[in-house]
């Protein structure tokens, strides 16, 4: 498993895919949070506007220790926001807020993708830390086809949660959007950059599901056709 292969390539386009949307979504957050809000609304009064008038007054919103991943935690019903998204009235700080609140409010309706997201998280856990181990060993006790198929089911359950998790991520920022303009927290061409944060933030989701899917495929390349490279 550790040698140059051509398949190599595909790992290469994933990791590329993945660096891109990253510098993407990393330079587009951070040019809006230079953007003040004319409202002076920071993250933490949109989301507790939206939920307020969404009637989510159960929904905590809590500020991270540091600048944590904003998100959703739907086993506490809690929003949580970095500290910057928190404090600060930036263009930024609402989209992001707005978009965590989108989840808050597809766990209150119960939006079908999210509960099978939320149903395969543990199967993926397993699946995503133990599928190239048991590939490993498969590998290394004499091609052992059961370890090998297994763990490339494992991952396979992991790469599902990644797709799964492309309507669950749309739909909040969709949400999000809709909202912003609803409630008035932004002005129009305020909002135009908002929803130039929340597509780079969802290109994250398409990169890994896409580099996930090629990883997917050169295990089966290598592995899926249940004999030994050297046969």
């Amino acid at each position: 498993m550790f040698y140059w292969d051509s398949t190599y390539i595909l790992v290469i386009a994933g990791m590329i895919l993945c660096m891109g949307a990253s510098a993407l979504v990393n330079s587009t957050m951070a040019k809006y949070n230079r953007v003040r809000n004319s409202r002076g609304v920071t993250g933490a009064e949109a989301a507790r506007r939206i939920l307020s008038n969404e009637g989510l007054y159960d929904v905590q919103i809590e500020c991270l220790s540091g600048e944590q991943g904003d998100h959703y935690d739907p086993r506490t019903n809690t929003v949580r926001l970095s500290r910057s998204n928190y404090h600060q009235p930036t263009v930024t700080a609402v989209g992001v807020a707005a978009h965590e609140c989108g989840h808050a409010i597809q766990h209150a309706k119960g939006y079908s993708p999210l509960n099978i997201r939320s149903a395969l998280v543990p199967v993926a856990n397993i699946g995503s830390k133990l599928g190239f181990p048991l590939i490993f060993l498969g590998v290394l006790f004499s091609w052992n086809q059961v370890l090998i198929r297994i763990g490339i089911w494992g991952f396979a359950l992991a790469v599902l949660f990644q797709l799964v998790t492309l309507p669950v991520e749309f739909n909040a920022s969709s949400r999000a959007v809709a909202k912003i303009e609803q409630y008035g927290l932004l002005t129009a061409e305020e909002n135009a950059g908002c929803k130039k944060v929340l597509r780079a933030a969802a290109m994250t989701y398409v990169a890994a599901a896409a580099s996930a899917i090629l990883q997917l495929f050169r295990l089966l390349l290598l592995f899926g056709g249940g004999r030994r490279r050297d046969d």
